[in-house]
């Protein structure tokens, strides 16, 4: 079968040409040649798809929502046969217990070689008394099913460390899949964002499906193709961060011109993530900064979710530019200066003139040793 007929038998609609497209893509997420979105693409259409169970635990289901909302080709159309989606709660026909065997058979016939995926924060106060699905608590659950698994990647910030359940007074104790799975002799892959881009998703998947390797992680686990880099390196505004022009207030001229944010309380400066590089649902603009409002720093632990640890950062508090990038020197980004100051030229002419002087100097003392050197010879 064809790699086009696979998806026509599926949907009805789907054109080899889409089909090529979302896996090009995802492999160009992960940072991965076209050549690896073709093989992903021939291993799908020879029925090589990756087995996926979806935990769903304290969250807004914004993740799995967000991923529904893709178009362009229809991602959450080819993401259901890009991968064998055997278990999730939302998207299920299926309820009580024709569900939960669907987990069970999906474990027992791929043992060893499924992928868990985890959607949303486990409470563990009271020995996790406050989230229960089929019977069995958030935490026994996920420690059972990842046990077999050959991959388990935390999706959004409250899988990834607890995001807004964790928040200050964290009622429920809630914590994020890697502290509830530290004993795993393999690492807990992150994706923190609220909601998490879907190719950043799509693209871990398909990499460990094809090529059984994951991406590059860093000190968090987080994939180094989707978090290497803070979003103000690579924003849509940041030319007017570099000629100093910025909103002081919304709705004010910079803010309608589409000027730098920074002043605004944008968190960019020290937020990770791909978000002005990677449009969500393939919607150009559709991510805070793009719309108008500062980056609010969502994965990153620490400035909008702090977890009881109360490290949240005030949403309008500025934050330092630890990671600057070319140009090597940038505008003030304090009040505006006034005139320069008749003094302050001459002073300065007086040191640029030094310095040019001690270089004629030097030359000129340079060119007569050379001189000499020739006359020796």
């Amino acid at each position: 079968m064809g790699i086009g007929s696979v998806f026509e038998a599926a949907s009805g609609s789907v054109t080899r040409r889409d089909f090529i497209k979302v896996c090009s893509a995802a492999a160009a997420a992960v940072g991965l040649p076209a050549w690896a979105g073709e093989k992903m693409a021939e291993k799908v259409a020879k029925g090589q798809k990756p087995s996926v169970i979806w935990l769903h635990y304290q969250e807004c289901t914004g993740c799995t929502e967000s991923l529904l909302r893709s178009s362009a080709p229809d991602v959450a159309e080819l993401i259901l046969d890009l991968v064998s989606l055997d278990y999730h709660e939302t998207l299920f026909a299926a309820s009580g217990k024709q569900l939960e065997a669907a987990l069970e058979k999906a474990m027992e016939e791929n043992k060893g070689e499924y992928i868990v995926v985890v959607e949303g924060a486990i409470p563990l106060k009271d020995d996790g008394i406050y989230c229960y699905v089929g019977g069995e608590k958030a935490a026994a659950t996920l420690k059972r099913v990842a046990a077999d698994a050959a991959a388990v990647i935390a999706i959004g910030s409250c899988a990834s460390w607890g995001g807004i359940p964790a928040s200050y007074p964290n009622p429920t104790n809630a914590v994020g899949a890697p502290q509830v799975l530290a004993g795993l002799p393999r690492p807990i892959i992150t994706l923190p964002g609220c909601p998490a881009n879907p190719y950043n998703l799509l693209g871990t998947v398909l990499q460990y499906a094809t090529f059984r390797s994951l991406p590059k992680l860093d000190s968090q686990n987080r994939p180094l193709f989707a978090y290497g880099r803070v979003i103000h390196e690579d924003c849509q505004r940041r030319a007017h961060f570099d000629a100093g022009r910025f909103a002081q207030l919304f709705g004010d001229e910079g803010h309608r011109n589409g000027h730098c944010l920074y002043k605004l309380g944008c968190k960019g400066p020290q937020t990770h993530a791909n978000c002005a590089l990677m449009d969500f649902c393939e919607v150009p603009g559709a991510w805070p900064v793009g719309i108008g409002h500062p980056c609010v720093g969502c994965t990153e632990q620490g400035i909008l979710f702090g977890g009881d640890t109360k490290r949240e950062t005030p949403i309008y508090t500025n934050l330092p530019i630890e990671k600057p990038t070319a140009p090597l020197a940038y505008p003030g980004v304090g009040p505006a200066q006034g005139r320069i100051a008749p003094a302050a030229t001459a002073v300065a002419g007086l040191a640029i003139g030094a310095v040019a002087g001690a270089a004629f100097a030097a030359s000129r003392k340079l060119a007569k040793e050379d001189r000499d050197d020739e006359g020796k010879g």
